[in-house]
């Protein structure tokens, strides 16, 4: 288990994380969400002792890291997989790992097979593609069978195999009893993975539930009704006192009813219907309604209202020209 107790990290006057309390429990694969910006990487950094907090704590089963006898075999993480010596091959970088927490050298050969490297063991790490080198990292994490395991963006640079891989191999762990702490801006594949949910924002905890409830919770679910006699649907419900509201194409959205009683009651009269479904919004769609007011980077498609940059060899220029105040003069000549 690790427990966060008023994690607060500050860089001069910006708070990065702020006053950070929650629980990363045993037995689930628990996601941990946030904006660019929010603080999850700090937060994550603190649990290892890669940074100081300002105050608070963080304990790894009841103890600081700084205080675990060869940690690895407690808490494996993969952070930043390019953190890896480049020089070294696959296998000399986990091993040096190994024998710097008493981690037989043969642990090394079962985590290569099991992250798919073996038939690149003796290949100098710097040459991977960025997929071999999250397969590495993940090795790495695995190297001390640790009863937690902390991964941030596993899946980048993984290819459709890899990501099925991993998100396979969290949910094996997990039902083991293991502490998976994750983080992704990967919102589809969280809502396979994570069981449960832990989301800041601007470094303070927004929610800390299951995910079945921070969608349901932070989204809109309806049933949507279609049917060639479309009046006579409408008509039909109003008698029952359900509510249904006309959206496009032929369709009814009805809040705060459920779909069996929906089509039994055009069953019992006989309307024939072309469709009936359940609509439950996504995790993506619950996420950005919860963390709406504590995105600290916005895009934008146009600044104030102007054009997009033009396409060309000196676009750069005139963009630059035209923001402040337009193309003009001898010196725009032959742009």
């Amino acid at each position: 288990m690790i427990e966060l107790d008023g994690l607060t990290k500050r860089f001069g006057n910006k708070v990065a994380v702020d006053h950070l309390s929650c629980r990363v429990r045993p037995g689930m694969v628990t996601g941990f969400l946030g904006p660019n910006g929010a603080g999850k990487s700090t937060t994550m950094r603190m649990m290892l002792d890669l940074d100081n907090p300002t105050s608070g704590t963080v304990r790894i089963d009841g103890r600081h890291y700084r205080d675990l006898q060869e940690p690895l075999k407690h808490i494996g993480a993969l952070l930043d997989a390019k953190s890896m010596h480049g020089g070294r091959s696959a296998y000399n970088n986990l091993l040096c790992l190994a024998q710097s927490n008493r981690i037989p050298a043969s642990r090394v050969s079962h985590v290569l097979d099991t992250v798919g490297l073996s038939a690149v063991a003796r290949k100098k790490s710097k040459g991977f593609s960025l997929g071999m080198g999250q397969r590495l990292g993940i090795a790495a994490a695995l190297l001390g069978d640790p009863e937690i395991l902390m991964f941030d963006e596993p899946v980048n640079g993984l290819d459709p195999e890899g990501i099925h891989w991993i998100r396979n191999l969290m949910k094996a762990l997990a039902s083991e009893g293991r502490t998976i702490f994750v983080s992704s801006h990967l919102m589809s594949e969280m809502a396979l993975t994570a069981d449960h949910l832990i989301v800041i924002g601007q470094g303070k905890l927004l929610a800390d539930t299951s995910m079945a409830d921070f969608i349901r919770e932070n989204s809109r679910s309806f049933v949507r009704m279609r049917s060639p006699e479309q009046e006579r649907l409408r008509d039909l419900l109003h008698a029952e006192g359900v509510v249904a509201v006309e959206s496009g194409n032929g369709t009814l959205e009805i809040d705060g009813e459920a779909p069996e009683r929906l089509g039994e009651l055009a069953g019992r009269h006989g309307v024939v219907l072309h469709e009936l479904s359940a609509q439950r919004a996504s995790l993506e769609e619950a996420f950005m309604q919860m963390t709406a007011g504590s995105v600290e980077y916005h895009a934008h498609s146009d600044r104030d209202g102007a054009q997009p940059p033009p396409v060309g060899p000196h676009w750069g220029d005139q963009w630059n020209q035209q923001k402040s105040g337009g193309l003009a003069g001898d010196a725009t000549k032959g742009v």
